[in-house]
Formats: C-alpha cells, sequence, structure tokens
C-alpha cells in the first residue's frame, strides 16, 4: 500500500496553524475524527504531498 501521509501530533491545533499560516502555509478546514473526537487538518508540502496536524 505505501506511506499515504505524514502526521504531525500537536498540543494546540489552532496555535499550530498560526504559526505555520504566518509562514505562508495554507491548511484546509479543521475537521473532527468521528472516532476520538479530536481535531486534524492537512496541509501540503513543497512537492504537494499531504501533511496533517492532529491535536492530542
Amino acid at each position: 500500500c505505501g506511506l499515504r501521509h505524514l502526521a504531525f501530533e500537536v498540543n494546540d491545533i489552532n496555535e499550530s496553524i498560526y504559526q505555520l499560516q504566518a509562514k505562508g502555509i495554507q491548511f484546509e478546514d479543521i475537521r473532527i475524527d468521528e472516532i476520538t473526537g479530536k481535531k486534524f487538518t492537512f496541509f501540503r508540502d513543497p512537492d504537494n504531498l499531504p501533511l496533517e496536524l492532529y491535536e492530542k
């Protein structure tokens, strides 16, 4: 199957998004994991590969 994306676990997803947006990174809307109730979102690396932020 292979690697689909890389995820980063963060303490505060809103703060992480704020810091990365200040560097020009664009994000998808925040979603809620239906199983855990945790917040997550995706963005793209310079090669257009998906990266995920997942709140602890």
